[in-house]
């Protein structure tokens, strides 16, 4: 197969796809929504942000069902995720603004900067397959998802506090993500 055809069939655009693009696109809207001074604001911020989440779950459940996964799909998925994720935890260290929220939001990013960073060279080195997700990375997304969407929306559900919940839930990511990053780097360590 000629070189050129190869790269079509990466970079057709199906609906899995289609999905993570739709991803990115929120993240400026996401954004946008956060700074307008409008009550329910936190609301409609916690809605985009648990669209994205669906997304991200839908575009890899349907890449697997209808057999329409890609190499550009492979690629894009996991950028997606990070830069709605980087968003939103920049965005909440401005309304939450501690030492504790602003560290945890460090460990996160620079943990999906220097594991990004690793699978890339793996992949040079053609030992990508030590860099498979783990289970504990998707426990630490999970987690993480649903830390950012209680700490998105902020207010008191009855008497369940969303804020103090979602600190902890956060705490834990981080921890998840602490576990999570010594995991890929024991995998890499004979290659390194």
């Amino acid at each position: 197969m000629a070189k050129a055809e190869r790269a079509d069939r990466t970079m057709q655009l199906n609906l899995p796809t289609a999905l993570t693009l739709l991803r990115i696109a929120l993240i400026p809207v996401f954004v946008g929504v956060f700074f307008l001074p409008f009550p329910g604001a936190n609301l409609c911020c916690t809605m985009l942000f648990g669209l994205a989440a669906l997304t991200d779950w839908l575009d890899g459940y349907l890449a697997r069902r209808l057999r329409q996964t890609s190499a550009f799909g492979a690629f894009l998925d996991p950028v997606a995720d990070k830069l709605m994720v980087t968003a939103a935890l920049v965005l909440l260290v401005q309304v939450i603004s501690t030492p504790l929220i602003a560290a945890v939001a460090v460990i996160i990013i620079g943990r999906e900067i220097a594991i990004s960073a690793l699978r890339e060279w793996m992949a040079q080195i053609g030992d990508h397959g030590q860099m498979a997700v783990s289970s504990v990375g998707k426990l630490k997304t999970t987690v993480q998802m649903i830390a950012v969407l209680l700490l998105l929306y902020r207010e008191p559900i009855g008497a369940f506090p969303t804020l103090e919940a979602g600190i902890g839930l956060l705490l834990i990511a981080a921890a998840l993500t602490l576990w999570s990053m010594l995991h890929y780097l024991l995998a890499a360590w004979p290659a390194l």
